[in-house]
C-alpha cells in the first residue's frame, strides 16, 4: 500500500499556511486599528488645544481683581458719577452718599473687621460648597444666568461683564475662577465678594448696605441683621427698603440654615428670630438736578456697559448736559406747569421765565404735566431735558405719550416723495368717514402747505388713504418713528431734527435704534475710556432737497395764521420750523420746532380736565417759545438756503397750478425739480352772466346786461360744502333763449334758427344799408361762445337775401352759434345770431 505520510504532510502543511495566513490578517488589522486611534487621538489632542486656545485667548488677567477692590486705591471704591458736559458739575452719585466705599477686611484680628455670622450666612446661601471646591462648580454650562459658585460670581461681576453668555463665556468663567482661588485664596475671596456684592438700592458692598438699610457700621451688625443682609445679596431686589416684610421673612430663613449647619447654636438662633431689626425707611433721593435726564443716560448706557456694572462704581460718566441751559429750562417748565395748574406763580431766581407768553385766557388744568427737551440737531446731543412736571415739581419721568397729529409731517412726506408738493391741492370738506378737524370746521380747497401748517385732519387722513397707511409707516421708520404706538420727545426731536441738517440724522445706534445721545463718553477710574460717543454718526434720511422742502412749509409763519392767528407763540423773531400735534380726546400736546441750530420739543398733558376745556398746541406752544429763545439767545437768526434740486415758481392759490388771467391770488411755491405744474388753473373760469336773471349769458342775452364774472369751479363732491358757506357757484341753466327782432339790413335767414346742419352749409342774409363798410361771418361753439373762428374773409361788397359765406360742418359736432357783424361808418355796428345744431 502506498504510504500516506506524504499525504498528511500535505494537509499539515495546507492547515498551518491558512492559520498563519488568518494571524497575518489579524495583526494587520490591529495595527491598522492602533494607527487609526493614534490618529485620532492625536486629532483629539490637536483639537482640544485649538479649543483651549481659543477658549483661553485674550483672557482676563486676574491681577484685575486687586486692582479693583484692594484699598486704598481700588477703582471700584470710587462710586460711579454722572457729570455734565463740562466735567465739573456732578448730575447723580452711585452710592448711598458721595463719599468712597469702605472697605472691611474679614480678618478678626482686624478691630473693624466683617461679623464672622455675615460671613458664614453668606457662604451658606450663596456657595455652600465655598471651602471644598476648588473655585468653580461643573455643572451649569447650559445656563448662562447660573454662576454657581462665589468665586465664578466675581469673575461674572467684574471681570467678564462685558462678554455676551455663551458656552465659552461659560468655560472662560470657570478657568478664571480656578485660578484666582488658587492664587488668592479662599479667604481673599469671600473678603472681595462681600466689600462688592450687590445688595439692592445701589448699595455694593456689606458697610453700604448696613448704613442704608440699618444706619451703622457693618462691624456692628447682629446675627439677625447679618442674615437679611445675606438674603438680599442673593435677591438685591428683596431689599429691607423695598420690601421690608419679605425682607425680614428670608433672614429668619437664613438662620434657620446656618443653625442646621451648626454655625449658630440654638441659643443664638433663639435670640435672633426673637429679635427685630431697626430697618431704615427713606428711600433713596432721586438726583435733584435733571433727574429724567440721568435716567435716560442711564437707560442708553445699558446698551452698552450693564446697567450693576456702572453702578458698582468706578466709572466716571460725562454727558451732553448744559447745565446751565438745564438749569433755566427747569425753571421755566416749573413756572409754566404751576400756571397750567393755576397756582400762585413761585419766586425763582429764573430770567429765562419772563419770556413764557402768556397763556391763553380763563383756562386752568388741576392735574396737568409738561416736559421739555432740547437738542442740537447738528450732533445729535440731548443739551437739557426736564421731566414731567406737577404743580410746579419736576419728577423723573419722561415717559412716552400719545402723538396725535404730531406726527402727519411723515404723511405729507410720503406723499412729497411720490409727486406732490407743497401747492398740491387738497379738499378740506366732509365725506364719509366723518372725520372732524380740531377746530370743528371744514376750510373747502387747500394747497397741502396750509393743510399741514394750520394741523387740519381732514386732508391729512384723505392723503393718508391715497398714499397707502404702509408707505406712510416706511416713511415714518426711516426716522425712527412707529406708527400707531406712543412717542418719546427724544423720538421727536431726533426725526424732526433731520428737516433742519438737510436730511441728515445725528447720533449713536443703540439696540438696533439711532437716536439723540444723552452721553459723550465713559471713563474708568484710571481713566481708560470704555465708550467714546463724542463724535456722532451720521444717517442720511432724505435729500437736502427734500428736507428743504419740509423746513420751508413748517417755517411759514403766515401760513399758520389761519389757526393760530398773527403774532402767536410759535413767531420768535427768526426763522422756525414747528409742527404742532395734539390728540382727538384733547389729553395731550405737543410742539417740536426748530432752527438750524437748535431742536425744542415740549409736551403738555391733562388727565383731570374738565371735558370741555382741551389741551390744544397753544398750551405747550407758550414754553416752547420761552425755551427757543433762551437757547437761541446767542445764536445768529439764520434760516436754510434753498439747496440744488428745488425751484421757486409762482403759481394759483389754492389750485398749485400755472396762473391764469382768471386766478384771484398768486403765491410763490417751492418744488422739487421735476415736480412743477405745467398746466394752466383750471379751478377759476370767467363766465358770463345775465345780472338780472342770475343765468348765463347766451348770445341773445342783450350786451348791457351781461356780466362778466370769476367763479371756482367746484367738484361735485365738494357742492354741498360750497353752498353751507354761501360760496358763489357758477350757474349751470342758460339765460331763456328769444329772437331778436329782424334787422332788415342785417339778418341771417338760411339756416333758420336751431336748425340741424351738416356737411357744407350756405349761410345766407343780408348784409346792407347806409354807410355800408363790410362784413363778416363767424361761428363759435356753445350757447355763449368765449372764442369765434371767421368763416372767409370780410365781405366789402353788400348783399341782400344772398350767400354770405360757406362753412364747413363735416368735423364739427355739437351746438354752435353762427354771427354776422356789419360794420358801418362811425364804427357802428348791426348783428344777428342764430343757434345750430350740427349733427
Amino acid at each position: 500500500m502506498p504510504s500516506t505520510l506524504p499525504i498528511l504532510r500535505a494537509r499539515r502543511e495546507r492547515r498551518l499556511e491558512k492559520q498563519n495566513q488568518k494571524s497575518a490578517q489579524v495583526r494587520g488589522a490591529i495595527i491598522s486599528a492602533g494607527i487609526v486611534l493614534s490618529l485620532l487621538l492625536a486629532a483629539v489632542i490637536i483639537l482640544g488645544a485649538f479649543a483651549y486656545a481659543d477658549v483661553t485667548r485674550e483672557l482676563p488677567s486676574a491681577e484685575i481683581l486687586p486692582r479693583l477692590l484692594n484699598p486704598p486705591d481700588g477703582l471700584l471704591l470710587q462710586p460711579t458719577r454722572i457729570y455734565d458736559r463740562s466735567g465739573l458739575q456732578v448730575l447723580a452719585t452711585f452710592a448711598p452718599n458721595d463719599s468712597p466705599r469702605r472697605y472691611i477686611p474679614v480678618n478678626p484680628q482686624n478691630p473693624q473687621h466683617i461679623p464672622a455670622n455675615l460671613v458664614n450666612a453668606v457662604i451658606a446661601v450663596a456657595d455652600p460648597q465655598f471651602n471644598l471646591h476648588s473655585g468653580y462648580a461643573v455643572q451649569g454650562y447650559n445656563d448662562p444666568e447660573l454662576h454657581p459658585t462665589i468665586a465664578q460670581r466675581l469673575v461674572s461681576d467684574l471681570i467678564l461683564y462685558n462678554e455676551p453668555p455663551s458656552m465659552r463665556r461659560a468655560i472662560r468663567e470657570r478657568i478664571l475662577a480656578a485660578q484666582i482661588t488658587a492664587q488668592f485664596g479662599r479667604t481673599q475671596i469671600i473678603e472681595w465678594y462681600l466689600n462688592s456684592a450687590n445688595f439692592g438700592n445701589r448699595a455694593y458692598g456689606v458697610d453700604a448696605a448696613s448704613q442704608l438699610y440699618f444706619g451703622k457700621p457693618a462691624d456692628e451688625l447682629t446675627l439677625a441683621e447679618s442674615a437679611i443682609l445675606a438674603a438680599a445679596s442673593e435677591t438685591p431686589a428683596l431689599n429691607p427698603l423695598d420690601a421690608p416684610q419679605v425682607a425680614l421673612q428670608r433672614g429668619r430663613e437664613v438662620i434657620y440654615i446656618l443653625n442646621g449647619l451648626d454655625l449658630v447654636s440654638n441659643e443664638a438662633t433663639a435670640l435672633a428670630l426673637a429679635e427685630t431689626p431697626q430697618m431704615e425707611s427713606t428711600p433713596l433721593p432721586a438726583p435733584k438736578i435733571a433727574p429724567a435726564f440721568v435716567n435716560l443716560v442711564l437707560t442708553q448706557l445699558d446698551s452698552q456697559i450693564p446697567r450693576e456694572r456702572i453702578e458698582r462704581g468706578g466709572m466716571t460718566v460725562i454727558t451732553t448736559l448744559d447745565y446751565d441751559l438745564q438749569k433755566k429750562a427747569a425753571c421755566v417748565t416749573e413756572v409754566y406747569a404751576t400756571r397750567m395748574d393755576g397756582l400762585p406763580t413761585p419766586e425763582r431766581d429764573c430770567d429765562s421765565a419772563r419770556l413764557l407768553p402768556s397763556l391763553p385766557p380763563a383756562v386752568t388744568f388741576a392735574d396737568s404735566s409738561a416736559s421739555a427737551l432740547i437738542l442740537d440737531p447738528n450732533t445729535g446731543q440731548v443739551l437739557a431735558m426736564v421731566g414731567e412736571t406737577n404743580q410746579g415739581v419736576e419728577t423723573p419721568l419722561a415717559s412716552a405719550h400719545r402723538p396725535g397729529s404730531s406726527l402727519d409731517a411723515f404723511v405729507y412726506l410720503t406723499g412729497f416723495t411720490r409727486g406732490l408738493s407743497p401747492a398740491s391741492l387738497t379738499w378740506d370738506i366732509p365725506g364719509s368717514e366723518n372725520i372732524q378737524n380740531f377746530d370743528g370746521q371744514y376750510h373747502g380747497p387747500l394747497r397741502l402747505r396750509m393743510a399741514l401748517a394750520n394741523d387740519y385732519q381732514v386732508p391729512v387722513e384723505t392723503l393718508k388713504t391715497q398714499m397707502g397707511i404702509e408707505n406712510v409707516a416706511k416713511i415714518a421708520s426711516s426716522f425712527g418713528i412707529e406708527l400707531n404706538s406712543d412717542v418719546s420727545m427724544l423720538e421727536l426731536a431726533g426725526a424732526y431734527g433731520v428737516f433742519g441738517t438737510q436730511g441728515v440724522y445725528f447720533g449713536q445706534s443703540m439696540d438696533d435704534e439711532f437716536l439723540p445721545v444723552s452721553v459723550l463718553r465713559v471713563e474708568s477710574a484710571d481713566r481708560s475710556v470704555l465708550l467714546d460717543w463724542s463724535l456722532p454718526k451720521a444717517q442720511t434720511i432724505v435729500t437736502s432737497a427734500m428736507a428743504y422742502l419740509m423746513a420751508n412749509v413748517l417755517s411759514d409763519e403766515p401760513a399758520r395764521w389761519d389757526s393760530l392767528g398773527r403774532s402767536n407763540a410759535l413767531e420768535i423773531g427768526r426763522p422756525a420750523g414747528v409742527k404742532v400735534g395734539q390728540t382727538a380726546d384733547g389729553r395731550d400736546a405737543w410742539v417740536v420746532g426748530f432752527t438750524p441750530s437748535h431742536l425744542v420739543v415740549t409736551w403738555t398733558g391733562a388727565r383731570g380736565r374738565d371735558a370741555s376745556d382741551s389741551v390744544t398746541p397753544r398750551f405747550p406752544a407758550v414754553l416752547w417759545n420761552a425755551l427757543m429763545q433762551t437757547v437761541s439767545e446767542n445764536t445768529p437768526a439764520n434760516g436754510w438756503t434753498a439747496p440744488l434740486g428745488v425751484s421757486t415758481i409762482t403759481v394759483c392759490d389754492p389750485s398749485g397750478m400755472l396762473p391764469t388771467r382768471e386766478c384771484p391770488n398768486l403765491v410763490t411755491e417751492v418744488f422739487l425739480n421735476g415736480s412743477e405744474p405745467t398746466q394752466p388753473d383750471t379751478m377759476f373760469r370767467e363766465f358770463s352772466v345775465n345780472r338780472e336773471t342770475g343765468l348765463l349769458a347766451t348770445v341773445f342775452t342783450p350786451p348791457e346786461l351781461i356780466d362778466n364774472r370769476v367763479y371756482m369751479l367746484v367738484p361735485e363732491n365738494a357742492r354741498d360744502w360750497a353752498q353751507s358757506t354761501n360760496l358763489d357757484i357758477p350757474p349751470t341753466s342758460y339765460d331763456a333763449i328769444q329772437a331778436p327782432p329782424i334787422n332788415p339790413v342785417a339778418n341771417i335767414t338760411s339756416p333758420q334758427l336751431f336748425a340741424d346742419v351738416n356737411g357744407v352749409v350756405q349761410i345766407i342774409g343780408t348784409a346792407s344799408g347806409d354807410g355800408f363798410l363790410y362784413y363778416r361771418v363767424q361761428v363759435g361753439k356753445g350757447l355763449n361762445p368765449q372764442e369765434w373762428l371767421q368763416l372767409g374773409s370780410d365781405g366789402n361788397v353788400p348783399v341782400v337775401n344772398d350767400v354770405l359765406a360757406e362753412w364747413d360742418t363735416s368735423e364739427l359736432s355739437g351746438l354752435y352759434a353762427v354771427q354776422l357783424v356789419v360794420v358801418r361808418d362811425g364804427q357802428l355796428v348791426d348783428t344777428a345770431v342764430i343757434q345750430v345744431t350740427i349733427k
